[in-house]
C-alpha cells in the first residue's frame, strides 16, 4: 500500500479542449495518464490528485472525466483547483454522496493513509490576475479551510499530516507564506502542490526541504503524467 499524487489531469472527455496547444509533452497526455498510472498504482493504493481534473463548466460536462479517474486503480482522494467549476465548495458532502467509495472529495474535512492524516484546500498565490485585495480575501477564505482541515484532523487524534494544495504555497519571489507557516504551525511533513505548468513555472515556489518540511510540485507535465510516491509502503 502507498501514497500517490499527481495534479492537473485537464481531462476533456465531453468538451473540446485539446492540450496539446500548450507544448508537445502534452500530446495524447490522457492516454500517458492512463499509461503510467495503470503501470504504477495498485488497487490497495491512495492517489491524491491536487486539483484541475477537467475542462467541463458543470458536473453534467465533467461527469465523462471524473468516470475515467474512478476507473483507474486505487482509492481516489480529490482537491478542489481553480478550474473545477463542477465542484461547489459548500456541496462537497453532496459530491460524497454522489460518487460513494468511488471518489473522495477533501474540502473542509481529511481523509487518512495509515497514521497520517492528509489535509488540505485549494490555497491561492498572487499571479497578478486580479487586484491584491480580492487576493487577500481569496487567500484568506482558503486559509480558514485550511484550519477546519488541519483541526479535524487533530480533534480525531491525528498527530502526522500531510498537506495538499493546488495552487503553489508561495507567491513568486516570497520566502514565506500563511500556507507554508500553517504547514510549520501544525508539523506538516510535506506540502504538495501543483498549478505551475511549463518549465519556467517549474520553480515558482519551494522544492525540496524548508524548515523540515519537504515541499514536492505534482503537476502532471513536470511528473511527465506519472504518478508521484509521496509514502512508500
Amino acid at each position: 500500500m502507498a501514497l500517490f499524487a499527481m495534479g492537473d489531469l485537464h481531462l476533456s472527455f465531453t468538451v473540446h479542449k485539446p492540450m496539446d496547444v500548450f507544448g508537445q509533452e502534452w500530446r495524447n497526455h490522457v492516454k500517458k495518464v492512463e499509461k503510467y498510472w495503470k503501470r504504477k498504482v495498485r488497487r490497495e493504493d491512495t492517489v491524491v490528485l491536487t486539483g484541475d481534473y477537467s475542462w467541463g463548466r458543470n458536473l453534467e460536462e465533467c461527469r465523462a472525466d471524473l468516470e475515467f479517474i474512478a476507473s483507474l486503480p486505487g482509492r481516489k482522494i480529490l482537491l478542489r483547483g481553480n478550474h473545477d467549476m463542477f465542484w461547489d465548495a459548500k456541496k462537497t458532502e453532496k459530491l460524497n454522496e454522489l460518487y460513494g467509495d468511488r471518489l473522495f472529495f477533501l474540502q473542509n474535512n481529511f481523509y487518512t493513509y495509515k497514521d497520517y492524516a492528509l489535509v488540505g484546500t485549494k490555497g491561492y498565490c498572487y499571479e497578478g490576475k486580479d487586484s491584491f485585495s480580492h487576493f487577500e480575501k481569496i487567500r484568506e477564505r482558503e486559509m480558514a479551510r485550511l484550519r477546519v482541515s488541519f483541526e479535524a484532523a487533530r480533534a480525531a487524534g491525528y498527530m502526522k499530516y500531510i498537506m495538499f494544495l493546488h495552487y503553489p504555497p508561495t507567491s513568486i519571489g516570497e520566502m514565506k507564506s500563511c500556507f507554508t507557516e500553517t504547514a510549520e504551525k501544525y508539523g506538516a511533513e510535506k506540502v504538495i502542490y501543483s498549478h505551475c505548468h511549463g518549465r519556467a513555472r517549474y520553480h515558482d515556489s519551494f522544492l525540496g526541504e524548508v524548515n523540515g518540511i519537504e515541499y514536492r510540485l505534482v503537476s502532471s507535465d513536470y511528473l511527465r503524467f506519472k504518478p508521484d510516491m509521496i509514502l512508500k509502503e
